[in-house]
């Protein structure tokens, strides 16, 4: 799994990269800033999870958590912002903007792995999810199917309302998206009655569509 890190400060991203490497095999991409960053997802780069630095100069952390959560393609990409700053409004600013995650320098390989343990979540094998549930492929198929057209339809709801969004985590849940349950259950935790739709609930709802589409491929003939 690839793991970007960003960082304007060389020694700062250098340790970064260390702790993130020290957490397991990870394929590490560097960028010295955001505008660097946003250059290289443009490109094509699909890392598992972001790790940014919050004070840069040109694009700082929350501009490109900005510009990757208004990208449909992006928008579920779990982002992890690192700084000295940890007041509260910083902090809830982050929350605000759609962070995942939140590090605060100096940082351990303890944080580092906690956040990679709890953002990024393998999915269960599909013959893991045939033997569990105790049926067979095409029925595993209409389910992930039945769960793909829920999702496109919540996604099309202003709001979703928060009943539905737990159903469909325990959709996901079911059939073996533990991250997507997740991320579901969150977003169904903060949102308000009569609300907007909030680019966190809009960011885990297509991460769980991905999440769905992948499983659909993996799914054994």
């Amino acid at each position: 799994m690839k793991v970007l890190v960003v960082d304007d400060d060389v020694v700062a991203r250098m340790m970064l990269m260390h702790l993130v490497d020290s957490c397991g095999a990870y394929d590490i991409v560097e960028a010295d800033d955001g505008e660097d960053g946003w250059r290289q997802l443009e490109a094509g780069l699909r890392p598992g999870i972001v790790f940014c630095d919050l004070r840069m100069p040109r694009l700082d952390g929350l501009g490109l958590l900005a510009r990757v959560r208004a990208a449909p393609a992006l928008a579920a990409l779990p982002f992890v912002l690192v700084s000295a700053a940890a007041d509260a409004d910083t902090l809830a600013e982050a929350g605000r903007q759609g962070a995942d995650g939140y590090i605060v320098k100096p940082f351990a390989a303890g944080q580092v792995r906690a956040q990679l343990t709890r953002l990024v979540h393998p999915d269960e094998e599909p013959a893991a999810v045939l033997r569990r549930l105790g049926i067979g492929r095409e029925r595993l198929q209409a389910y992930l199917g039945g769960l793909q057209r829920q999702l496109e339809e919540t996604g099309a709801a202003i709001p979703p309302s928060r009943d539905r969004l737990l159903q469909l985590a325990e959709g996901c849940a079911t059939l073996g998206l533990a991250d997507s349950a997740a991320r579901l259950r969150a977003a169904a935790a903060a949102v308000a009655d009569a609300a907007p739709a909030s680019p966190h609930t809009q960011a885990a709802l297509a991460q769980a569509l991905g999440a769905v589409r992948r499983q659909q491929a993996r799914v054994p003939d």
